[in-house]
């Protein structure tokens, strides 16, 4: 049963390369992004690990163009999902070390998950929308 300071997590599933780097960069970036690498290090421990070649339509991974919805403000927005040396928020790429990045890897279209920001505030994020890296 979820609470206000625990609330439930939706599965998620990791290709096993996605999976391999982002555990390095956890554990690299833990130092500068504490609170966000502790959050993306769990996300990664309980999420479904599968193989590369299995293709899973919806599935947010890392290059994939994703549209969500803030479930708080109702706003809409797309992003690419980045590793770190990638990222360009004008350019509408985030970067897996953002608490955004961090919950959104591994979600489906369809699913919810509600986090904690490092500055305190409850996030709600929906994703409406996947279009998988070529």
């Amino acid at each position: 049963m979820a609470t206000y300071l625990q609330p439930a997590l939706p599965p998620i599933s990791l290709r096993m390369c996605d999976a391999d780097r982002l555990r390095n960069i956890a554990e690299a970036a833990s130092d500068k992004y504490p609170q966000t690498t502790d959050f993306l290090a769990r996300e990664i421990e309980r999420a479904d690990i599968v193989p590369d070649a299995r293709l899973l339509p919806g599935l947010v991974t890392m290059d994939s163009d994703v549209t969500f919805r803030d479930d708080i403000s109702m706003q809409e927005r797309s992003v690419t999902l980045v590793y770190p040396e990638a990222a360009d928020v004008d350019a509408g790429k985030i970067s897996i070390l953002t608490p955004i990045g961090a919950a959104l890897i591994g979600l489906s279209v369809g699913q919810t998950i509600e986090f904690q920001t490092p500055g305190g505030r409850w996030r709600s994020l929906t994703v409406l929308k996947v279009k998988q890296p070529r």
